[in-house]
């Protein structure tokens, strides 16, 4: 892509430049230049901070049933592989929509809006999505964030030294993913969170995101005491997946409203967990604020 393919926004104290394709965070810096995203080295994934619409995760078979009707999508839907339009755009702020259009209602059959509005307040990211129903139905829909931080956070901490902890402690028992069909096993396995604190490993990620469907807190911090840390705050999404190619420089932390098909699921994509269902003309906002806590 060309510069001409980006927006910048700033608040002095922090950059921000996001991709038109995909609306897509590409890379968040700090007024001495420390990245805070992923290096995307191909080895691993290109990808920074895809956006998640209008599903989460990976379909039985890359197919969904909506009555009587069959439609295909790929893993995480479609939006990531959309161009956005620039609504409008400040110093600080931008804002940029995708329509639904003759292609996306070949495979979704409904008229929608998806915003995604940044904005930048000091050594704050807010980010809030918002869905629309532009059509006369009742739609359904999931969404989710995919940002891809550094791992290891500029600052100086050695990887091993990270952790998250959660704003709440998470006894519950997490999910996990069939490889390689992608979808969630039926069985939950034990948390790797010890009170609020995990310690992420890439070992961890071998088969794939940790999943928390039954997620307690709504915030998180992610670092290394004398390194950089950030806080990730996401108070509209009620689950969360933490993900890495094993080795690679980057941890995704994944707001979700919604999962990948249950093993081996064939109902409707309306009863699916953590589908939500819009009102024609009704709305649905999905905020997450990440704050650079230290750049030292």
């Amino acid at each position: 892509m060309t510069d001409m393919d980006f927006v910048t926004i700033s608040s002095g104290d922090l950059t921000a430049r996001i991709a038109l394709f995909g609306a897509e965070l590409w890379s968040l810096t700090d007024h001495a230049g420390l990245e805070y995203m992923t290096d995307a080295d191909p080895a691993f994934w290109t990808g920074h901070a895809p956006i998640l619409f209008p599903i989460v995760g990976a379909l039985n078979g890359n197919r969904y049933r909506l009555g009587d009707r069959e439609y295909e999508l790929p893993k995480h839907g479609f939006a990531r592989h959309s161009l956005f339009e620039l609504v409008e755009i400040a110093g600080d702020r931008v804002r940029l929509r995708l329509r639904d259009s003759d292609e996306t209602r070949k495979v979704y059959p409904f008229a929608f809006t998806l915003d995604l509005d940044f904005r930048l307040e000091g050594m704050s990211l807010h980010t809030q999505a918002t869905v629309t129903n532009a059509g006369g139905e009742v739609m359904p829909f999931s969404f989710g964030y995919h940002p891809a931080f550094a791992w290891p956070l500029p600052g100086g901490a050695a990887k091993a030294d990270h952790t998250i902890a959660f704003e709440q402690p998470e006894p519950q028992p997490i999910r996990r993913i069939d490889m390689p069909t992608g979808l969630v096993l039926p069985e939950p396995v034990a948390t790797p969170v010890e009170g609020h604190l995990l310690t992420p490993e890439p070992a961890q990620f071998e088969t794939d995101a940790l999943i928390w469907d039954r997620l307690a807190s709504r915030a998180l911090t992610f670092g290394a005491p004398g390194g950089g840390q950030l806080a990730v705050a996401f108070p509209d999404t009620p689950m969360l997946g933490i993900w890495q190619k094993p080795g690679a420089n980057y941890l995704c932390i994944e707001p979700w409203q919604g999962i990948a098909d249950p093993l081996g699921y064939t109902g409707e994509f309306r009863a699916k967990p953590g589908v939500l269902s819009l009102d024609p003309g009704a709305n649905r906002s999905f905020r997450m604020d990440v704050t650079v806590l230290t750049a030292d």
